[in-house]
């Protein structure tokens, strides 16, 4: 029995990138839904052009778009085994992929992180911010709940069954720690996949400003405080 996977991408002006992620995505997945989160250039263009579904939000926020994405997901009538979420930038390896899903489809695993570790990750990848708040995050859930994580890298695979579960509603920028927190609370399976991670195409629109990181910073503390706190 083949699997079904569908890749959701959020993307907010990814124009010069979305093509190649596309293109180098395994030819396994089933669907590549691109979510065109307000972009302003062409970011819709080439992804159709690329051969992926694109679908818009107009709100701005990483959540609202891979909310979206699973809005489109759920009126379709044959629903996929597993969902992977991959940025637009190409700051991930989506070759990768077959590996990120290996746990689920052999092992029966609910969730794989591609956790951007040191070794494997390009010079400049990863801004300070981004860094610290990885290392304080993971650190807090291993405090909290004896959690393995090291890394809320967007590139990750997910059983659909347990994804809806989740009852996921983060807008923002806490999409990556509220799954994460959720699967701790609701006891499912979790692993981690070491990944290489390169600089991106184009400049982020997170890690890139000093306001991008306060709020994403604030943001992911107050999802797991909330949760560490919660009975």
């Amino acid at each position: 029995m083949n699997t079904l996977i569908k890749v959701i991408i959020p993307a907010f002006n990814e124009e010069q990138s979305i093509g190649i992620v596309i293109e180098k995505i395994p030819s396994i997945v089933s669907e590549i839904i691109v979510v065109s989160n307000n972009s302003t250039d062409q970011t819709d263009v080439v992804a159709k052009n690329a051969g992926a579904t694109v679908i818009y939000e107009n709100k701005k926020g990483y959540g609202y778009a891979c909310l979206k994405g699973l809005q489109y997901i759920a009126t379709q009538k044959i629903k996929p085994d597993i969902v992977v979420f991959l940025d637009g930038d190409y700051s991930d390896y989506p070759e990768n992929l077959t590996q990120l899903v290996a746990p689920i489809i052999k092992n029966n695993i609910d969730l794989v992180i591609g956790a951007r570790s040191k070794n494997l990750r390009e010079k400049g990848a990863m801004t300070f911010p981004q860094i610290f708040g990885n290392w304080l995050a993971t650190s807090l859930m291993k405090l909290f709940f004896n959690a393995n994580f090291t890394d809320l890298g967007p590139f990750r695979a997910i059983k659909y069954k347990t994804l809806l579960a989740l009852h996921m509603e983060d807008k923002t920028y806490g999409w990556t720690v509220e799954m994460q927190l959720k699967v701790l609370k609701k006891k499912y399976s979790y692993v981690e996949i070491p990944v290489p991670y390169k600089n991106r195409i184009g400049k982020s629109k997170i890690s890139g400003t000093f306001k991008g990181a306060i709020f994403a910073g604030i943001k992911i503390l107050s999802w797991i405080f909330k949760y560490s706190f919660k009975k």
